[in-house]
């Protein structure tokens, strides 16, 4: 069976790490990938999902959002006190998205997508740019995320609400409590997978583009994300049960969540003929095995298999 992704194997030895599990390695990796995506300042958290609520907390705003979108993004929303608004947009889907301008500065959602000199590319200083660390993404750990921006002041107020309101200190007696805050730091364990994964990143990068071009030259498509290889079929639901038959694990990326009614009770009022591409797309995408370590037999597999059920699934361009 050809997985739908596969994470990197390490072996950790937790004796590099101490009880606060808050080490150097943490201030290390917030170094490295700021300077990587070209900013100056960097804030881990224990999640993309984490992230998200510290930036909108209390904001009260409401946040226009793609209604083709993981539920987290909505979830971090609605319980940091705000409002979301749906419109429709699909393409976003493996890349970067403007998720809320405020008056001064804007706050791009990145969870799949990691480039280099990225921030510096699609942001201002006064930006925000969040990264996620899930397992799957591009540089993966055991979960965390990572803000980035040139402004210190907001960066350093997001680093005191991930360490429950505290000034930082090595040692915990030391820190001062400035406010009540949240338990939402990256730990050392986190913080060490992921600098491994961002080290390599430009390696795995070189890899993901060539199965990329060679996808898109068997099946006739032009994707362009490192992230997620999708395909439009006419069922996604058949066609995942179809090609797992066939020993290939697909994904759906993702559902429409304007027509989940827990959701609609946090949003403005639509008209749902202004979403009628995240509704198909939701029944019509599908994500095919997309990875570093996909060998080049399991990639000519991949398309070997779909290719067998064109007529059945004829695939068409994203």
């Amino acid at each position: 069976m050809i997985p739908f992704f596969k994470s990197e194997d390490y072996i950790l030895d937790t004796s590099n790490f101490s009880s606060l599990l808050h080490d150097r390695v943490v201030g290390v990796f917030e170094e490295e990938i700021a300077s990587y995506v070209g900013a100056k300042y960097a804030c881990t958290v224990n999640s993309a999902t984490s992230a998200i609520f510290l930036i909108f907390l209390n904001k009260n705003t409401e946040v226009s959002v793609p209604s083709m979108i993981p539920p987290v993004v909505l979830n971090a929303l609605i319980t940091s006190g705000n409002k979301i608004k749906f419109y429709d947009d699909t393409d976003w889907v493996g890349n970067s998205y403007i998720l809320h301008t405020f008056s001064n500065f804007k706050v791009v959602d990145s969870a799949q997508k990691l480039d280099k000199n990225q921030f510096k590319k699609e942001c201002n200083p006064q930006d925000l740019m969040f990264f996620s660390h899930y397992p799957t993404k591009p540089v993966g750990s055991c979960d965390g995320g990572t803000i980035v921006s040139d402004d210190y002041e907001k960066i350093q107020r997001l680093k005191e609400f991930t360490m429950n309101g505290m000034s930082f200190s090595h040692n915990n007696w030391e820190r001062e409590i400035k406010f009540p805050g949240f338990k939402m730091y990256m730990n050392s364990l986190q913080a060490d997978i992921a600098l491994r994964n961002l080290k390599s990143l430009e390696k795995n990068n070189e890899k993901i583009r060539k199965i990329r071009e060679l996808y898109n030259y068997e099946l006739g498509i032009s994707n362009i994300s490192n992230h997620l290889y999708r395909i439009d079929v006419n069922d996604n639901q058949r066609f995942i049960k179809k090609m797992h038959g066939e020993g290939l694990v697909c994904g759906i990326h993702y559902k429409a969540q304007h027509e989940n009614d827990i959701y609609v009770r946090y949003s403005k009022k639509f008209d749902p003929d202004d979403l009628k591409k995240s509704k198909l797309k939701s029944k019509t995408t599908a994500s095919i095995p997309f990875y570093p370590d996909l060998s080049e037999a399991q990639q000519y597999k991949v398309i070997e298999k779909i290719k067998k059920y064109n007529n059945e699934f004829p695939i068409q361009n994203i």
